[in-house]
């Protein structure tokens, strides 16, 4: 009786430490620094109003940089990215000090924030942002002064934030076919 008991507790103590094992591979946030460059842009960070991202790609030693949450979201829609993602975080904009000074390590996890899309705020870089808050009752909040809707990290969808995506793929064909067409009315 006393050898199942020991081969019950010796599973249970291994599932708990692959449960740690786990767990501790998660990365925490790192502050934002001066020198945190925007993976698209190659851009400083720092240097753009509103929230930021920093993504952790397995197998690389620092996180992606992103100068709007809305370009992180981008990146996870990204066919061509590689590498598993480990954790996304994004700036809680209400602790931040204001749109300009968005804070150095008030991160929260992507997954658990509400975010504030199609409000008047535009973002660091000029295009839509999904604006991100820990605590529902300060978007709320925000979206009494702004506008827009709240909605879930899995609710940014690829076309807001990228909605000239297929509008570029559609021009280009179209420039082409325009451009055929003025070819054949100089002839």
């Amino acid at each position: 009786m006393k050898y199942p008991l020991i081969l019950s507790l010796a599973a249970a103590l291994t599932l708990v430490s692959a449960c740690k094992e786990e767990t501790a591979s998660i990365p925490d946030p790192l502050t934002l620094s001066d020198e945190a460059l925007g993976h698209y842009c190659q851009m400083y960070v720092a240097d753009h109003p509103g929230p930021k991202a920093q993504i952790f790609v397995r197998g690389l030693a620092a996180p992606l940089w992103f100068s709007q949450v809305s370009d992180a979201r981008a990146y996870l829609f990204d066919p061509e990215r590689e590498g598993d993602i480990l954790a996304v975080y994004v700036s809680d904009m209400g602790q931040a000090e204001s749109w300009s000074i968005p804070g150095a390590d008030n991160w929260t996890p992507a997954e658990g924030a509400f975010y504030l899309i199609e409000s008047s705020q535009i973002g660091g870089m000029g295009t839509p942002e999904a604006i991100p808050f820990a605590d529902r009752a300060m978007a709320e909040a925000e979206q009494a002064r702004l506008g827009g809707q709240i909605v879930g990290w899995a609710e940014i969808t690829e076309d807001y934030v990228r909605p000239d995506w297929n509008l570029r793929a559609d021009a280009g064909h179209m420039d082409g076919a325009d451009h055929d067409h003025a070819g054949s009315e100089d002839h």
